[in-house]
């Protein structure tokens, strides 16, 4: 067989299946650990589960695997229901946090023995893990033991032997943790990359906002055991529906604020602005604004902005953070604009980058 004709079969689009979680709850004892949870994932795409830990999203994942069952609610796979499918018959693929590849196992034997375990023959199983092991950028490598490897090639190896079933549901466990940050940084691309060229449906799990944002179609931002907001990355970076995903998302300023009839008044300002419903005129809110939003002024812009004064500078290199008191109110922006510590400044809250929360 050429080499073209291996690549071509090897990113042969593998059937891709929507996954659909239908008011599932997961109890440990007294513990709830994923409370009425309801999801609706599309065919195809990479969908991130991103939230602290103890949210529940690595339960979530065990029990979309098979490895946990849930205490109520169903899981459809291709609308499949899942509930009495055992783990090896769900047609997943899943790639642990550890990796989990079998030491005494070349790398070739580790991708082929869910092979194997099916009874497929050697030859087809040797020429079906070199296959993978090009899609994955490991040519050459099959006859090498796994100890040999690094970090990056490991996460590989166990990707592939993940991908040699050709599952309908790939699922990932923070696989990209124990990397280092230039290498995870490349692996987020390159995961990306073998997930749209092969079409599978996928799930990754993480705790990293920078991994999510970077490789997601779609983002369930989950807390407490429930999701908390699911949608493209750019929305809900820029338009959290609650204070907990505007916390937990990325940088984000909070000023307290007094609700109007028709917006906020914040740092002495009024600024037209949408209420969360049920707020009355006079109640107590918080305004959240993105430090890269804020609009810094070394004088009194004619639109009027509060006055404060820089109290620290912040230097990372790609960028810099300056810290601003404003009415006893702490503020960081990101500005062009560079500012000496105990300099007057002007900060404009632009009423298109900013959210209402309930106080």
């Amino acid at each position: 067989m050429s080499a073209a004709t291996a690549t071509t079969r090897a990113e042969a689009p593998r059937r891709a299946e929507a996954l659909a979680i239908r008011g599932v709850s997961k109890r440990f004892g007294a513990t709830v650990a994923l409370d009425d949870v309801h999801l609706e994932l599309p065919a195809g795409g990479l969908t991130c589960f991103l939230g602290p830990s103890g949210c529940g999203k690595t339960t979530l994942l065990r029990l979309i695997a098979g490895l946990e069952t849930p205490s109520s609610g169903r899981i459809l796979l291709g609308g499949r229901d899942l509930s009495a499918v055992p783990a090896h018959r769900r047609g997943i693929g899943m790639v642990f946090q550890s990796y989990a590849l079998f030491p005494h196992l070349s790398v070739a034997e580790n991708v082929a023995y869910g092979l194997r375990v099916r009874g497929v023959g050697a030859r087809e199983r040797r020429r079906r893990a070199d296959e993978l092991l090009a899609l994955v950028r490991l040519e050459g490598l099959g006859d090498r033991p796994v100890g040999r490897l690094s970090g990056g090639q490991r996460q590989r190896v166990a990707m592939a032997r993940a991908l040699a079933l050709e599952p309908a549901l790939f699922l990932l466990d923070e696989p990209l943790s124990a990397l280092d940050a230039k290498l995870r940084s490349a692996m987020q691309v390159e995961i990306k990359q073998l997930q749209r060229r092969l079409g599978v449906s996928t799930v990754l799990v993480t705790h990293d906002q920078e991994e999510a944002m970077t490789m997601a179609d779609l983002v369930v931002v989950m807390g407490e055991g429930r999701v908390q907001q699911v949608g493209p990355p750019l929305e809900v970076y820029h338009r959290p529906v609650n204070r907990f995903v505007a916390d937990f998302i990325g940088s984000n300023n909070f000023v307290p604020a007094t609700a109007l009839s028709k917006g906020v008044r914040a740092l002495g300002v009024t600024l037209p602005l949408t209420l969360p419903a049920g707020t009355r005129e006079g109640d107590a809110v918080t305004l959240s604004v993105r430090p890269e939003k804020l609009e810094l002024f070394a004088a009194p812009p004619p639109s009027g902005a509060p006055q404060g004064r820089v109290s620290f500078v912040r230097d990372l290199g790609q960028r810099t953070e300056t810290y601003v008191e404003v009415a006893g109110v702490q503020l960081i922006a990101v500005s062009p604009l560079e500012f000496p510590v105990g300099a007057p400044v002007w900060v404009r809250l632009p009423p298109e980058s900013c959210t209402v929360f309930a106080a």
